[in-house]
């Protein structure tokens, strides 16, 4: 064991490399306290252990702000690797924490704030429309999003697929309007914990972690007017500042795909608001010059924690995209 660790810290080492190049960031959204019967292949809180367990044997885990500055600098270690965690769900603070501190770990959570305090992420609302939603079929031809089976968890999930998919890209306020209706069909009472209250993040804050921007309504950046794009940034820092009383320094674009969700005047908006670094969620490692701005993230999916820690180190062959 002691041998293909030390095989495997070798194999990293020249992957990921260091010096200026970025580290490896991580990125989560939720950590279940259970295996959900509907996303078996969400993370879980025993399945977040392990990797926890894995990446602090074979990686320098570092805050993110951290690994940005040594890295300018042509400090950072090799091996460097990051955890990050997207949008601000309740389980981020109750069952994540408790495992980062465990582990003696480090990860920086980027908030989007018009969720805070009973607020509900509209794909959750289809999630859990779907998944309360009864009977075997899902009848939404009335809002032209087609007619769905539910009759198993399978089918469900395929449904909640062709949802979001129709649903994604819609004009903001449009969009909440169709999730409303999709809701109202469901006939289904919908949970208001799903994401942090405001004492969760202070928690968060209090325990050493990072906070990050990620905007106050999570919108698709590069489908809102400029002047709306930047209120959206701007609005989100604020608010998370004052809430905190401390800087914010790292920011995540929402849905994060270069040149689908984000383009290069949001990369400026972000540099220009002062902000330190900013992720994206493009795939890859980042090659040539870094830029700050634009730092690739990825997770793997795997329940196997080989095929987990292969994954990674195939991502770090991939060139990452950029606008």
């Amino acid at each position: 064991m002691w041998l293909k660790r030390q095989l495997e810290r070798g194999a990293l080492s020249l992957l990921s490399g260091g010096g200026r190049r970025a580290p490896a960031i991580l990125i989560y959204h939720r950590v279940l306290p259970a295996q959900d019967p509907l996303f078996p292949g969400e993370v879980h809180r025993e399945q977040f252990d392990r990797q926890l367990g894995w990446l602090k044997s074979r990686f320098n885990v570092l805050p993110l702000l951290d690994a940005v500055r040594l890295a300018a600098e042509g400090r950072l270690p090799a091996r460097s690797a990051c955890i990050t965690f997207d949008d601000g769900y309740a389980d981020n603070a109750e069952v994540a924490l408790p495992l980062l501190q465990k582990h003696g770990l480090h990860a920086s959570f980027f908030i989007a704030t018009g969720f805070l305090d009973g607020g509900r992420m509209w794909n959750d609302s289809v999630i859990e429309s779907v998944r309360r939603a009864p009977g075997e079929v899902f009848d939404a031809t009335a809002l032209g999003l087609g007619r769905h089976s539910l009759a198993s968890w399978e089918a469900r999930r395929h449904t909640i697929g062709a949802l979001i998919g129709q649903l994604k890209y819609l004009p903001m306020v449009q969009r909440l309007e169709q999730v409303g209706k999709v809701a109202s069909l469901s006939g289904a009472e919908l949970p208001r914990d799903l994401m942090m209250s405001s004492t969760q993040l202070r928690t968060l804050h209090a325990a050493g972690m990072g906070i990050g921007g990620h905007t106050v309504n999570h919108p698709i950046l590069a489908r809102l007017p400029a002047a709306e794009a930047r209120q959206e940034i701007a609005q989100g820092r604020a608010t998370l500042e004052a809430a905190l009383d401390a800087p914010v320094r790292m920011f995540a674009y929402p849905n994060g795909k270069p040149g689908q969700d984000y383009l290069p005047e949001h990369v400026a908006m972000v540099r220009e608001m002062g902000f330190d670094a900013a992720v994206s969620t493009a795939w890859g490692a980042s090659r040539g010059a870094t830029d700050w701005y634009q730092l690739p993230r990825f997770t793997p999916w795997d329940q196997g924690i080989g095929k987990f820690g292969l994954r990674l180190a195939r991502n770090m062959l991939q060139p990452a995209e950029r606008v």
